[in-house]
């Protein structure tokens, strides 16, 4: 249930922001699933960079459910897995998110591999972010893509598995 204002430290949008995603690990949580296409808690815990704990991954999704920021389903496929989606709401954090790793880019320490994702998205600006987003709708609202549309995000996996693979030959 959504709180009213009075229920906020204030009406400040950035503050109602931060709110949501301004913890330690709500947008790792987010970016997992978006750019990892990692559906699962499985998937997450197992493949976090960060080396998220069990406990704090099972209480971000959690809050980021109940916030709006993700749908939590029963997996057809298995009885005791539950699919994650992403919302509208987190869907438009795509443009935050390349802001975020162009700064991370230009002014800390980043890995070749983990900031080429973040290279592509700054060089390829808005339209590069409305056709990922798109393609997010797609795989998690069910909105349907026009044929041929080319994989924003198979453009950023492919691109971070070069340089994996790149950066692994090198030893």
């Amino acid at each position: 249930m959504a709180k009213t204002i009075e229920e906020h430290r204030s009406g400040c949008p950035i503050n109602l922001t931060l709110e949501v995603l301004g913890d330690r690990w709500s947008l790792i949580v987010i970016r997992d699933v978006m750019f990892g296409n990692r559906r699962h808690f499985r998937e997450i815990l197992r493949n976090s960079e960060e080396g998220i704990a069990s406990n704090i991954l099972a209480d971000r999704l959690k809050r980021l459910v109940e916030s709006g920021m993700l749908t939590r389903e029963d997996d057809p496929s298995h009885r005791q897995k539950a699919l994650y989606s992403l919302t509208e709401m987190s869907i438009a954090l795509v443009p935050l998110l390349a802001e975020m790793g162009a700064w991370g880019r230009r002014f800390r320490p980043v890995s070749e591999d983990l900031a080429i994702r973040a290279e592509l998205l700054e060089n390829g600006g808005r339209s590069f972010w409305n056709e990922f987003m798109d393609e997010l709708r797609a795989l998690h609202l069910g909105k349907p893509l026009p044929a041929g549309t080319p994989s924003a995000l198979a453009r950023l996996t492919d691109a971070y598995l070069e340089v994996k693979a790149r950066q692994d030959a090198a030893g």
